[in-house]
């Protein structure tokens, strides 16, 4: 009898409506994070591929005029572009558009690419961040959300005892177990959600070094190129 009464489900079914509560958000902030993860998961790991596909094809000599044709006619296609194809883009039609004024300063040239590149790159700084805060809240508050519930139900089995003439470990086990589950809960979505966050925010910052380091050879091609004009 005991047994199934220390049951997991039946524990929660059991626990009172506030730990019911704490466990229901801890239940959601989990489902949420797992989501969060995979697509996080799957747009970085595009980012990264779509990245090492583009130097491979900007490296191999190709004429800038035709990739930037390339690439924006096929951002047209699809409706939008990612990653460093839009830091090219954004650098390149602006290279060009000031290069092509009468009496064109180099510097000026330059400084206005370097510019346009530089907000491209906060830009994909921003997506590539998507989802990491909420996965920083959800590993740095779940713990302490599920201790509110075991605080909360070990609070109300102490209350129980004082109600009965002698206390065992079987009036005791229950509420002590039910309280516990939401610390359980509380660490059961905060644990992945923190890994989650470490290696992200490290593939995050890679990358955006990646582009950075990319933004920095352009200007340096485009310098040439405008000087030698």
């Amino acid at each position: 009898m005991i047994e199934e009464n220390l049951s997991i489900w039946s524990l929660i079914g059991n626990a009172s409506l506030l730990v019911q509560g704490v466990m229901a958000i801890l239940f959601l902030a989990s489902m949420l994070s797992w989501v969060m993860i995979v697509q996080r998961g799957l747009f970085l790991g595009s980012a990264q591929r779509g990245f090492r596909e583009f130097e491979d094809t900007f490296w191999s000599g190709v004429d800038l005029n035709n990739l930037y044709r390339d690439l924006t006619q096929r951002a047209q296609e699809e409706g939008g572009s990612d990653g460093i194809e839009n830091v090219f883009r954004a650098g390149f039609r602006e290279f060009n558009r000031l290069a092509q004024t009468d009496k064109a300063d180099p510097e000026a040239v330059m400084a206005g690419t370097d510019r346009a590149m530089r907000v491209a790159l906060s830009r994909e700084d921003e997506k590539l961040n998507i989802s990491l805060p909420f996965l920083a809240s959800v590993a740095s508050v779940s713990p302490y959300i599920g201790l509110f519930g075991t605080v909360w139900g070990i609070m109300n089995s102490f209350r129980g005892l004082a109600m009965v003439q002698q206390a065992t470990l079987a009036t005791v086990a229950p509420g002590i177990s039910e309280a516990l589950i939401a610390t359980a809960m509380g660490l059961f979505a905060a644990i992945p959600a923190v890994i989650a966050y470490n290696r992200y925010a490290a593939v995050v910052e890679s990358i955006n070094s990646s582009y950075e380091t990319f933004a920095e050879e352009f200007s340096s091609i485009l310098h040439r190129q405008i000087h030698a004009h």
